[in-house]
Formats: structure tokens, C-alpha cells, sequence
């Protein structure tokens, strides 16, 4: 087996390879110096990003290399071929090209976000690292590479998460996802298997051809069960009932962290994973009704819950839930002779506008001083040069036209909506799902941007001229005081710390390749949509069924009505105020599904441990005895050899030998 890529370079081993390389070569090249890492992990994420953007345009005429070989088969035996291949086709260099947009955005904007972080060498190294693992899952056509880059962005995102290891609430949330994955990944683990070893290859396309083509019958019980343990794992990964409390647990990460593992990467890679699996999960329908469920409730309990949040942070983070419950619903809900291009469509729809949300609602965290409503209240209007991008972000992420957000959107409902009327009861269920997730989205939208644009205490005195000076002083002494104090919100939890350094003494705004990265962003969310036309979409979208399009428009605008009649005379502008305290409380803990882990899985499981542990003692202790007994007689028989024999004892011996001897030798 070569170790070296077999056969030329192409543009899809390099967009693999270069945030790979650039993350491995940060760590021993560079020791203190924030400026050389960023140039590394920069330069890395544009060599990926070109790479990415020359498989698209070969992709469009024609030129790309379908099934590119990477290190050589694997000599595993004639039983199983392990061919090693990657795969080119019209969607997934799609998600390959904006999954390396992303990260050359976080990486831009990381460099000032972490500015003064003493462990920006070990994040911007991690970040080249993660997206290396999701452009292998989105480029693999080999079911071993495919859990290579899973287990790898597994592995990233504990280290992300946990970036700020010093704080106690960092660490636990990173041991939190990465067990709760690990639990949902080991029976994708045994999916693959049961899949690879039943086809007799690991190769994706050998693998679909062996349970769809009929001369090859595969097993229906076997593609069910292993089918059954994929979903599983792609739950656990894109945080769906009833892995979803990690998630928002995340938010202890950086915010440049939260923007790649939610945007395009992580979250989105179980979507990347069925999408080349499809055929196989329209082949098991109890594998594709349990996903359609479990998928649909999440997206829709998870936009309630976004509602609730306290912090905007958090409230993004319900958001993703809620977001990648649609994507999942997709897939379920087109017919079998269809591909994935509804759920991708709306994966690069999000990737565009959430990683926008997060990386903006980084840069005003760094001008407020903190996430939660109370500090970001009014934030872009003290501070307006971020107005446009957070507009265009909640207006996507509503799903307001023209943005990418309705388009995607507008897809899945129509499609859902176009197989209900003939019957499908699955695509009944996933139009409901997908028609209560847009009016819930509408409304925490429409709730966010109240409070970022709500008018200060400070703002609607000053307008009146009647206002004493002293009064006008006194208030700007008290808004400086609320930036600088300890940032916990109503229910007493802490929230993300601003950034060490003064952002407004050192430099208020991200650099200028920074603000490059989420213009590029605000420029997919608001015209992403255009995607729809070109080939490397298989969609019928001629024009929206404008029905549709109005009945869905109503309903969110009624939302965001509602949102914004709550929002009066409310001290930030949050519309939440006028909800039970019991409610908000309950959803900034999700509903405590973390207490409901501990009682199912932490306590029996230490119950089990601790009765291990006991017998394990009751076990050294037997032996222990058994040991010192043995010893003990040990000792006896040795006092027994030592003693000087008595004359009577020697006579007696002499006399049996003299004996045997006559007995002997007269016989």
C-alpha cells in the first residue's frame, strides 16, 4: 500500500489536505506568535477554499474526477474490499465549497475575535483539524474515510468547546457532547459494519448497489438494523431528540467555534451522511419513519424552546437544532427515485446565514460585553455598523424572500406539500413539521431583533429636551455601568465573557479580512437563493406556488406581530418578559433533560461501576486468603522440615525401609 495519494493531485485531495496541513504544521512552526498562526491557518483556508471552488466550476463542465483514489485499496482479504476512494458529484461539492467559505470566514474573524487569547495557536490549529474531518465526510465515497472525518470532527469539537479550559462550565460542556456523541456513535459504528461487511465493500456506491439492485439482494432485516444504528448516530451528532441537550451546552466555546460547528460542519455532517446513503433509507422505511419523527418533533420543540432563551447566544443555538430537524425532515419526505437536493439546498442556506448570526453576534459581544438579552438590548443601535449583516441573517433565518433562507424553505414545503395531496402520509407529518418550525422561527427571529434594536432607557430621555444634564449624565454613568458588570442573567446563569482586551480602546471593528468573510456571508444568505437554477441542483423550481408562498407569509407576519405587540413596554424589548418565569426557566435548562441524562444513564451506569468495583474487592480478598492461607501452611510444613527428627521417629522409618527391602528381595 502506497502511503502517498495515488495517481495526480486533484482539487478535491487538496480540499481535504490543505486545512489539514495548515492545522498540523501550526503547532510545531509556531510557538507564541498570533500573527504567524493566523498566516498559516489562513493561508491553509484559502488554498482549501480555491481548491473547493475549482472541483465547482470542474463540476459544472463536466471536467471533475468522479472517483479520485486516495492512499490505495486496503489488503483486508478477499472477503471485504476497502477501496479508499473518494466521490465526486453535483451536490456534495457544493457543501464542500461552502463548508470552506465557512471556515476561511471563522478563521478571518477568529484572528481579531481571539486577538488577546493566549491559546489562538491551539484554536486556529483545531479549526484547520475540523473542517479537514467534515470536507472528508462531504468528499468521502468510502464508508472507512467517512468515519474517519466523523470520528475526527468528534474529536475537534471536544477541543473547541473546551477551548477555555480554566472555566469548570467549558470543561463540562465538552465532556457532555463528546460522551453524549460517543453513545450515539457506536451503533453508527456497527451500521457501517453490518452494511460494508454484507456488500462486501466499503465503497458507498458498491455498498447503495448492493442492497437496491435486485439481482443482489442484500436483506431487508439487515439494511433495517443497520440503517436503525446510522439514524442513531446521525441524531446523536445533529443534536435531535434525544441527544439535543448538548448543544446548546456548546455555547461555552468561542463564539468563531459556535459559527463552524453549527454553520456548516458537525451538525450538518449527519445530514451529508444519509444524503449519500438515501437510497438505502428509503430502502428501510422504519429507519426512515423513526428519523421523520424524531427529526420533526426536534425542529419544532426546538424553535419553541429558541423562543425562551435569554441568551441570544443560546437562542442561536435552539435555532441550529431546530434547523437541522428541517434538513433531516427533507429526506424523508422526497420519493425514492428523488436525491437530496431539498436537504442540501437548505444545509448551504444555513451554513450562509448561521455562521453570519454567530460571527455577527460575536462582534457585538464584543461592543456590549456580553450575550444575554440584557446586554445586547439596543446593541445595533449604539452601535449601527452592524445593522445590515444582523438584518440580513434573522431575515433569512425567518425564511423572508428573497433570501436563501426562503427559498430552501420554500422547497421542502412545496414538495411536502405537492406528495400529501397525493396520499404520502410522511410527507403530511413533514409539511406540518416544516409549516410550525417557519411561524416558530418567525417569531424568535422577530423577537431577536427587537432587542438588538431596542431603544436604551438612556436613548428615549436624551430625545427629550427637557432632560437636565445631570439626569443625562447620571444615565450614561449607569449604562457604563451595566457593560462592566458581571454578565449572569434572570435565571443566575453565566453567560460567555467579553473579550479580555478594551475592544473599543484597541480596534472596534473585525480587520478588514474579517469583515471581507461576512460580507461574503451576508451576500449567500441574501442571494444564495440563485443556487436553485444552476446544474449542480436537480430541482423543478420554475416559480413558487405563490398560494403557498402567501398563506406561509401571513402566518409570520401574524407571528412577528404578536412578537412585537408583546415586546411594548418591556425593559429590553424582549417579547419573552410576558411569559411565565416558569416557562423561560424550564427552556434556559432544556427542559432538564440534563437531570433526565443523569437519572437514565450516569446513576445506573456508576450503580453498575460501583457493584464491579465492590465484587472486584470481594474477589482480592478471596485470593488474598487463598494466598495467605497457602502461605500460612507453607510456613507450617516448613517448621515441620526444620525440626530435629526424635530417636523413636528414626527407628520407626529404619524399621518400615528394613522391612520393604526383606519383602522385596524374598519375593
Amino acid at each position: 500500500m502506497n502511503l502517498a495519494v495515488a495517481g495526480p493531485l486533484q482539487p478535491s485531495h487538496l480540499a481535504v489536505l490543505a486545512p489539514a496541513v495548515g492545522g498540523l504544521l501550526t503547532l510545531p512552526l509556531v510557538r507564541r506568535s498570533g500573527r504567524a498562526t493566523a498566516v498559516i491557518a489562513l493561508l491553509a483556508a484559502l488554498v482549501g477554499m480555491a481548491a473547493a471552488g475549482v472541483l465547482l466550476a470542474q463540476q459544472v463542465t463536466g471536467a471533475a474526477v468522479t472517483s479520485p483514489q486516495t492512499i490505495g485499496s486496503l489488503p483486508v482479504g478477499p472477503m471485504l474490499d476497502v477501496p479508499l476512494r473518494l466521490q465526486v458529484n453535483r451536490w456534495n461539492v457544493l457543501v464542500a465549497a461552502a463548508v470552506a467559505v465557512v471556515s476561511f470566514a471563522v478563521q478571518a474573524f477568529a484572528r481579531w475575535y481571539l486577538w488577546t487569547d493566549p491559546r489562538y495557536r491551539q484554536f486556529a490549529a483545531t479549526v484547520g483539524i475540523f473542517t479537514a474531518g467534515m470536507q472528508l465526510v462531504v468528499l468521502s465515497g468510502d464508508l472507512l474515510l467517512t468515519l474517519v472525518g466523523w470520528e475526527l470532527m468528534g474529536w475537534c469539537s471536544y477541543l473547541l468547546i473546551g477551548h477555555d479550559s480554566g472555566r469548570e462550565k467549558a470543561r463540562r460542556a465538552a465532556y457532555k457532547s463528546f460522551l453524549v456523541t460517543r453513545l450515539a456513535d457506536a451503533p453508527l459504528v456497527l451500521g457501517f459494519a453490518l452494511l460494508a461487511t454484507s456488500a462486501g465493500t466499503t465503497s458507498i456506491a458498491g455498498v447503495v448497489a448492493g442492497f437496491t439492485d435486485p439481482a443482489r439482494d442484500g436483506g431487508q432485516t439487515t439494511l433495517t438494523v443497520a440503517m436503525l444504528g446510522v439514524v442513531c448516530g446521525v441524531l446523536g451528532k445533529s443534536a435531535q431528540i434525544p441527544f439535543q441537550d448538548w448543544l446548546p451546552d456548546a455555547m461555552e466555546g468561542p463564539t468563531p467555534a459556535s459559527a463552524l460547528i453549527h454553520a456548516a460542519t458537525m451538525v450538518a455532517a449527519g445530514t451529508v451522511v444519509l444524503a449519500h446513503l438515501l437510497p438505502l433509507l428509503h430502502g428501510a422505511p422504519v429507519a426512515r419513519n423513526v428519523l421523520l419523527v424524531l427529526a420533526g418533533a426536534t425542529a419544532v420543540l426546538a424553535a419553541a424552546l429558541a423562543f425562551f432563551q435569554d441568551d441570544l447566544k443560546r437562542l442561536l443555538a435552539w435555532s441550529t437544532v431546530s434547523q437541522v430537524g428541517l434538513m433531516l425532515v427533507a429526506l424523508t419526505v422526497v420519493p425514492s427515485t428523488a436525491g437530496p437536493d431539498l436537504a442540501v439546498m437548505h444545509l448551504v442556506s444555513h451554513a450562509a446565514f448561521k455562521a453570519l448570526l454567530f460571527l455577527m453576534i460575536g462582534w457585538l459581544t464584543v461592543l456590549v460585553g456580553g450575550t444575554v438579552v440584557q446586554r445586547m438590548s439596543g446593541g445595533i443601535r449604539r452601535y449601527p455598523q452592524t445593522r445590515t449583516l444582523v438584518a440580513i441573517g434573522l431575515l433569512a433565518l425567518a425564511g423572508v424572500p428573497p433570501t436563501v433562507g426562503f427559498v430552501s424553505k420554500d422547497l421542502v414545503l412545496d414538495e411536502a406539500a405537492k406528495h400529501a395531496a397525493d396520499g404520502a402520509r410522511s410527507a403530511a407529518l413533514g409539511f406540518a413539521v416544516v409549516a410550525l418550525t417557519t411561524v416558530l422561527t418567525a417569531a424568535y427571529a422577530m423577537r431577536a431583533w427587537l432587542v438588538v434594536q431596542h431603544r436604551t432607557v438612556f436613548e428615549r430621555r436624551s430625545l427629550d429636551t427637557s432632560v437636565e444634564d445631570s439626569r443625562v449624565v447620571a444615565d450614561v454613568g449607569i449604562v457604563e455601568l451595566l457593560r462592566d458588570a458581571p454578565q449572569v442573567d434572570e435565571f443566575g446563569h453565566e453567560a460567555e465573557p467579553a473579550v479580555e482586551s478594551d475592544p473599543l480602546e484597541d480596534e472596534p471593528e473585525p480587520t478588514a479580512l474579517g469583515r471581507l468573510g461576512l460580507v461574503a456571508l451576508g451576500a449567500a444568505s441574501l442571494l444564495g437563493g440563485a443556487l436553485v437554477i444552476t446544474p449542480l441542483l436537480d430541482i423543478e423550481w420554475q416559480q413558487p406556488n405563490w398560494l403557498l408562498v402567501a398563506a406561509a407569509l401571513l402566518l409570520m407576519l401574524a407571528a412577528a406581530l404578536l412578537v412585537r405587540v408583546m415586546s411594548l413596554r418591556t425593559r429590553y424589548g424582549d417579547a419573552a418578559e410576558h411569559t411565565p418565569l416558569r416557562w423561560r426557566s424550564a427552556a434556559s435548562r432544556g427542559l432538564g433533560v440534563d437531570g433526565l441524562y443523569v437519572a437514565l444513564v450516569a446513576r445506573p451506569v456508576l450503580a453498575l461501576a460501583r457493584l464491579v468495583a465492590a465484587g472486584e474487592r470481594q474477589l482480592d480478598t478471596g485470593v488474598s486468603g487463598l494466598a495467605s492461607g497457602a502461605r500460612r501452611l507453607g510456613d507450617s510444613g516448613e517448621s515441620l522440615h526444620r525440626r530435629t527428627p526424635s530417636s523413636g521417629l528414626v527407628a520407626i522409618l529404619a524399621g518400615a525401609l528394613l522391612v520393604a527391602m526383606l519383602g522385596v528381595a524374598l519375593w
